[in-house]
């Protein structure tokens, strides 16, 4: 059942139009990830929808109901923020409980639901404590506990992770995502870390300046991009991209052909000029693959595989492969490319043949 709708939602500041007409609809309780660069006006979308920027044009829908012009008090939106926003002076039972307070909620009301949050979130032992007491991920357990409280209708997140350490960004993407499973309640995530959009996500939401480039399952973005833009930003490392030719079902790579597989030689044909792109995982044997030369330039070994820096020619490749295959730096390697898993573009458009 579709939850939240954006019909040709705008915004600009002047003449400057950040985000072009958007249009967008969220099933009940998924949970969606805008992912994009920094600057691709994925918080200016989500605070859109929290009210706290105004849209230029267009309409927003919850339920059916149009939330455009309502304040973000009315909105029925909990949200959680990069920098937490906590209370300092207040305790963490104070802090979740606080947004009841102000609303006139009953003090056992309150107290009941501070109870609920702090045990799903493992924060029952620390509710006398002040903010500047915790870890920064309990801190973060506080403010997710601030907009639990209030049982929204949808969470909304801006980059709530990007404070935290690596293990603890591993950690905390767990929990709100099983959070959010166990309550159903729709969420709308904003992040730049394309990992944590996949790990996260039911469906991934792509921007580049403010348009919507893919909107896909995580795997589906990964398997089919729409564009070499969405193959760039998503998978890590990142997709290889050559310039290259298709002719009589092979690939030209400068000197070298690789044969196409099956499939993509009768689905593309002899398309002429392309960009081929390949994962750097996909340098691999399998039924469909051909061998590649380049020249190796640095190795970084890092344990379940080891990464090959180089050149075709004059352009860059990196070819993830097992940790114990033999390369030496500043000298020719020849690795499998399994091209059931390559990927093509149209050199003008960059869209996905």
């Amino acid at each position: 059942m579709e939850h939240i709708e954006f019909r040709k939602i705008s915004k600009s500041y002047g003449a400057v139009e950040v985000v072009p007409p958007l249009d967008l609809s969220i099933e009940q309780g998924e949970f969606i990830v805008l992912v994009g660069p920094s600057g691709c006006g994925k918080t200016t979308t989500l605070r859109m929808l929290a009210g706290l920027e105004e849209t230029t044009s267009g309409d927003i829908f919850i339920d059916g109901e149009n939330i455009t012009d309502k304040r973000p008090g009315d909105r029925n939106c909990a949200m959680v923020f990069q920098n937490y926003a906590l209370y300092p002076h207040m305790s963490v039972r104070d802090n979740i409980g606080y947004a009841m307070k102000v609303h006139g909620a009953a003090k056992a009301d309150i107290d009941a639901r501070v109870e609920e949050a702090a045990g799903l979130l493992g924060l029952s032992e620390y509710l006398d404590r002040k903010p500047r007491n915790l870890s920064g991920g309990q801190r973060q357990r506080v403010a997710i506990g601030r907009a639990l409280v209030r049982q929204p209708q949808v969470f909304l997140f801006d980059e709530p992770l990007s404070n935290l350490d690596a293990k603890l960004r591993v950690e905390m993407r767990s929990e709100i995502k099983l959070l959010q499973r166990r309550l159903g309640t729709t969420a709308v995530y904003v992040t730049h870390d394309q990992v944590e959009a996949m790990t996260m996500a039911d469906r991934v939401v792509v921007m580049r300046s403010g348009v919507i480039e893919q909107v896909d399952a995580p795997i589906t973005l990964y398997e089919r991009p729409a564009n070499k833009f969405v193959a760039s930003f998503i998978g890590s490392p990142s997709m290889n991209f050559f310039d290259a030719r298709i002719e009589n079902d092979q690939l030209l790579l400068g000197h070298q052909r690789l044969q196409l597989a099956a499939q993509e030689a009768e689905r593309i044909g002899d398309f002429g000029r392309v960009i081929f792109g390949i994962r750097p995982e996909h340098c691999r044997d399998s039924e469909a693959a051909a061998q590649l030369t380049f020249g190796v330039e640095v190795i970084e070994p890092l344990g379940s595989n080891t990464l090959l820096l180089g050149t075709v020619g004059d352009q860059k490749i990196m070819a993830q492969v097992d940790p114990r295959f033999a390369a030496q730096a500043d000298a020719p390697s020849t690795i499998p490319i399994d091209m059931s898993a390559a990927h093509f573009f149209d050199p003008i458009t960059e869209v996905r043949l």
